[in-house]
């Protein structure tokens, strides 16, 4: 294009300074409209982009280019799928909703109008993942084995809707579940969920949860959740048909918390400029938002003969 794409982001939560800084830092975008329904954190935006506190007064005056959502789980739905009835090209923080069936309500249009649709499933683009899925390219692989653990109190950033099962859509399978999944994805391609064992806490909320799956070419795969670790681990390691093991550390290197995000929103911010603008072709990543989500209710539905004792 000619232009920087105008770019609009609803919801100034934990994650948007994530997206404001790539779209600051990249050329291919412009900042022109942000939106939140506080107040308080709209008036504390100090940029020079128009402020709205509704997403639909966002997108009828505004009119931007493309639109990143990043509002509580359960408001997904209904802002995504307005931006899309309008035409608005959306990249959705994780998950792309809060069920398999609203995913739907948002892949189905998103498809037949030719409206491109992107889940940010961020560490997909971390530096290490992308290096190991690199490494084991054309090669057979075993088994896969991701870590998210972290204690999640400490990544609240003030957003304590994550702790509320009806606005998260569950516990840590639905929050980081979606990430680490498409961790697997990326290097076994679609996947089958075979096990799941939970613990939750009193309130019922999933703390922790061990998920095995499989592999279109067979190869298995665990992913281990935890949201009451005491600090953040976040890794991969695959073992490969020839007994070779490689690893992934997703946060080497970033020594500052939550360092890894920058380069990795950036990244998604930089795919999603060429879905906008015709450059690019949707991949696995941009459609693998309900894939996630039928993966998390496959995992939530295996558990509930196997659940874990509550935790005290």
């Amino acid at each position: 294009m000619n232009r920087p794409l105008r770019l609009g982001v609803v919801g100034l939560g934990a994650i948007s300074p994530y997206y404001l800084a790539a779209a600051d830092r990249l050329p291919e975008w412009e900042l022109t409209a942000v939106c939140d329904a506080r107040a308080q954190t709209l008036e504390g935006f100090t940029g020079p982009a128009a402020r709205f506190a509704d997403h639909r007064v966002l997108l009828a005056e505004a009119r931007p280019d493309a639109l990143v959502v990043a509002v509580p789980n359960d408001v997904h739905l209904p802002v995504c799928r307005d931006a899309l009835t309008a035409g608005v090209p959306v990249c959705v923080e994780k998950p792309l909703a809060l069920t398999a069936a609203q995913g739907r309500l948002l892949v189905e249009p998103a498809r037949a109008g030719g409206v491109p649709l992107m889940t940010a499933f961020h560490r997909r683009y971390n530096t290490a993942v992308r290096e190991l899925a690199d490494r084991i390219a054309g090669r057979e692989v075993r088994s896969v084995r991701v870590r998210y653990l972290e204690r999640i109190e400490e990544h609240l950033g003030g957003e304590d809707w994550y702790l509320d099962p009806e606005r998260c859509g569950g516990g840590c399978l639905a929050d980081n579940g979606p990430n680490a999944f498409d961790v697997v994805r990326l290097l076994l391609g679609d996947l089958t969920v075979t096990g799941c064992a939970l613990e939750r806490d009193g309130h019922g909320v999933d703390r922790r949860a061990v998920i095995r799956l499989r592999g279109r070419t067979g190869a298995m795969a665990s992913v281990e959740l935890d949201w009451s670790y005491p600090g953040e681990l976040k890794d991969v390691e695959v073992e490969l048909a020839d007994g070779e093991v490689l690893g992934a550390d997703m946060l080497a290197g970033h020594t500052a918390f939550k360092g890894s995000l920058w380069h990795e929103y950036e990244a998604i911010l930089g795919e999603f400029a060429e879905l906008v603008d015709g450059r690019g072709i949707a991949g696995p990543g941009a459609h693998g938002g309900l894939h996630a989500l039928e993966l998390v209710e496959a995992a939530y539905d295996c558990a509930r003969p196997a659940t874990l004792k509550a935790s005290r």
